[in-house]
């Protein structure tokens, strides 16, 4: 077999394949069997039937064509392999010559057009140079980090006075569209100020005391009439507010494992630093990241766009966003994915030129991290990412975090203030950094398609 790559643009390219008739005859042969199998002739057998009368029954040429379907994509496969080629999406397919079905000899041409991951010229990036803000901890955050534990050990008690911001809440709503009830709940817990239920609820509930009621008109977000405008009723059974602990020896002895309270605001300032390097950090990382992206043209396919959108809105993605898919919408799908197309790229390359390995302690430790942002447990989720083929992209993605470490430990970093930034403690050993990035978890795996078989409807090209 012969293959021939043929650019159309930086991301696109043309893949002319010959298979000479050697090594379509298998194929061949094996067509006859199927075709076999699936015809009756009086005397013979069922799949015992000679190739001689399948001819004369059926036509050789449904038999080649049987044959060129069956091995289609066979050859594709060998032919990426054999260019060196990295699809990004499933090839369009054309036949262009088949073997004369009269004669015993000549081979089969076609061309797959695909879209292919782009190939790149890294630039100098040691030493990039990127400022943050300045990040200092002070005696405020402290007391804001000892009043989030405080509240943590906290007790709910009922008060007889309006509801204020901040309270909590026992409330009973109805909500009825042109008159008529749609749903209703009881008993909802609800803190004053969370902004977590219905938009104007806060402002409803606020100054109510216990027993009492107020009307608003909102928008339902949820269920069969989600979306609509209705009308709520909103009732208070019972206004409380969170009594805290006080700050003592006592509290630090309950709430940690300190014994006074001198040493529990020791720790929390201690924890505070660390929570601004990390902040620092992170805002470096992602300014490195946004450096990088601007010194390396990065073209990205329309196919890649395409496909993310179809599966962002498809049926709505199941959580009502057809009802958001809107042109600002869809732009902004556009642009997030394009950019974190740009990203894969560029960190894959900059993994291929620092040699950057992955070990399976590094991938457990991601494994588990992200099992807990998304509550699950890590054996179940390690088996469900397993069985749905998903360990090679997040191997791809603590490659990736690793590589941007690399250029993050190697950037000049300094604060609004002047001041260099050590972040020798954000930045790991092994290269890979603290705290991962909120949007790489919608990062695109283009290449999670690569070398797709040709879709159906381009192996019917071989009736042509």
């Amino acid at each position: 077999m012969k293959s021939a790559v043929e650019n159309l643009t930086p991301t696109r390219v043309k893949l002319n394949v010959e298979v000479p008739f050697e090594e379509l005859k298998p194929s061949i042969d094996s067509a006859y069997k199927t075709v076999a199998s699936q015809i009756q002739v009086p005397g013979f057998r069922k799949g015992k039937v000679p190739a001689k009368l399948i001819d004369q029954r059926v036509g050789r040429g449904y038999v080649l064509e049987t044959a060129i379907n069956d091995g289609l994509n066979g050859w594709y496969q060998a032919a990426v392999q054999e260019s060196g080629i990295r699809p990004l999406s499933r090839p369009e397919v054309e036949i262009t010559e088949v073997p004369d079905p009269t004669a015993t000899d000549g081979g089969l041409k076609f061309a797959a057009e695909v879209d292919v991951r782009p190939e790149i010229e890294l630039p100098d990036y040691a030493g990039i140079t990127v400022e943050v803000a300045a990040a200092e901890s002070s005696d405020e955050d402290v007391d804001k980090a000892l009043d989030e534990l405080r509240g943590r050990f906290g007790t709910l008690k009922s008060v007889d006075r309006p509801a204020a911001d901040g309270d909590f809440l026992t409330i009973d709503i109805t909500a009825t569209i042109d008159g008529d009830d749609v749903d209703t709940a009881s008993g909802l817990s609800y803190q004053v100020g969370a902004g977590t239920m219905l938009e104007g609820l806060d402002e409803a509930v606020t100054g109510l005391s216990a027993d009492e009621d107020a009307i608003f008109n909102t928008t339902l977000v949820g269920g069969e009439h989600a979306g609509e405008a209705a009308q709520v009723k909103v009732v208070v059974t019972a206004v409380k507010e969170r009594e805290l602990p006080e700050a003592n020896d006592d509290f630090a002895q309950l709430a940690s494992e300190f014994d006074t309270l001198v040493e529990l605001r020791e720790d929390l300032a201690k924890q505070a630093a660390d929570s601004k390097v990390v902040e620092q950090g992170v805002e470096a990382r992602d300014k490195v990241l946004d450096k990088l992206v601007e010194l390396v043209e990065v073209p990205v396919p329309d196919s890649v766009v395409e496909e993310q959108l179809e599966a962002h809105f498809k049926e709505g993605n199941g959580h009502g966003e057809g009802e958001h898919d809107t042109e600002e919408h869809r732009e902004e799908i556009r642009v997030n994915t394009a950019r974190a197309f740009q990203n894969e790229i560029i960190l894959d390359a900059i993994a291929e030129k620092e040699e950057v390995d992955v070990s399976q302690n590094e991938l457990i430790d991601y494994i588990v991290t992200t099992a807990s942002q998304y509550g699950m447990d890590p054996n179940q989720f390690a088996q469900i990412i397993d069985q749905s083929g998903q360990v090679p992209m997040m191997v791809s993605e603590v490659r990736r975090r690793k590589a941007l470490a690399v250029v993050l430990g190697q950037a000049t970093v300094t604060d609004t203030d002047g001041k260099t930034v050590d972040l020798s403690d954000f930045v790991r050993p092994g290269g890979e950094d603290e705290a991962p990035a909120a949007d790489e978890a919608e990062a695109v795996t283009a290449d999670a398609e690569a070398a797709e078989a040709p879709a159906e409807d381009e192996k019917a090209a071989a009736k042509a």
